[in-house]
């Protein structure tokens, strides 16, 4: 979970009173009595000033900065960047098959929702909100499944409206959901009883179960990751659309929660 900070945290400047000399130094002005004459300033030199160096070493000037222009965006611009993480999928007709039939299916997320999501961003990075993002560090397969999606999306809900009321402003809710399939790995492959196999990437590439055919990495999978997180979506906006995301509903849930906990009876 990751929180905006707000603009009180920023440091504020307080101008001072200064001149600017020709060399481009600031400094305070010295304080003179009315009708006094100011003394002529005098160089000061440093007492046991070091000798200059005999053989002084010469540095290179920097090197001009060129200036690289970012390439123009399209849909596969980013197959021309370096990327670690990507799988190695041993039959490349299917994948290149998988990622057309993709292509065909509507987008999951509009741009319309994306630009409504970047001007609340804007707002949390100005201080005018907190950002809350909460969620599975890896969505699965096997957990897929309405309550789940509920449950989580009623967490987010009572977080946010405490973050409400106790910060006083807005709370940009972000649900880490609908997509977060993939996992990044520190190492390629892993070994257990002198069984060396790839690992684990997450539900969308390949399997956890520890044997061959389920670590090997399947384009099918990719599908299924879309059409569970077109489900997971479609959920989301019922809920949130619906009246299960009504204030006097997420109020009701924290006064339950405080009269059946140990906290609500302190």
């Amino acid at each position: 979970m990751a929180l905006a900070s707000g603009s009180s945290l920023l440091p504020r400047h307080h101008p001072l009173p200064c001149s600017s000399s020709a060399g481009g130094q600031a400094y305070l002005p010295s304080l003179v009595r009315a009708g006094q004459r100011r003394a002529p300033s005098r160089p000061i030199s440093a007492v046991h000033a070091a000798e200059p160096a005999k053989n002084p070493v010469k540095t290179k000037e920097p090197a001009p900065v060129t200036e690289t222009k970012p390439g123009k965006w399209s849909v596969d611009s980013w197959k021309a960047k370096k990327a670690i993480q990507l799988p190695e999928y041993p039959d490349k007709a299917e994948l290149e098959s998988v990622l057309r039939t993709i292509e065909n299916f509507p987008p999951i997320v509009f741009a319309g929702e994306a630009r409504h999501l970047e001007e609340r961003l804007a707002d949390a990075a100005l201080g005018k909100a907190f950002l809350l993002q909460g969620g599975d560090c890896a969505e699965s397969f096997k957990e897929f499944n309405a309550n789940n999606i509920r449950d989580t999306f009623r967490i987010l809900l009572q977080m946010g409206a405490v973050l409400m009321f106790g910060g006083q402003m807005p709370v940009v809710k972000v649900g880490r959901l609908a997509g977060q399939f993939a996992k990044p790995r520190s190492e390629p492959f892993e070994e257990k009883d002198g069984v060396k196999l790839p690992s684990y990437r997450g539900d969308n590439i390949n399997g956890d179960a520890f044997n061959e055919k389920s670590r090997v990495p399947d384009p099918q999978r990719m599908i299924r990751a879309y059409c569970q997180a077109a489900a997971t979506l479609n959920l989301l906006r019922a809920f949130a659309t619906g009246g299960y995301a009504a204030m006097q509903r997420v109020t009701q849930w924290n006064l339950d929660f405080t009269e059946h906990s140990e906290q609500g009876d302190r």
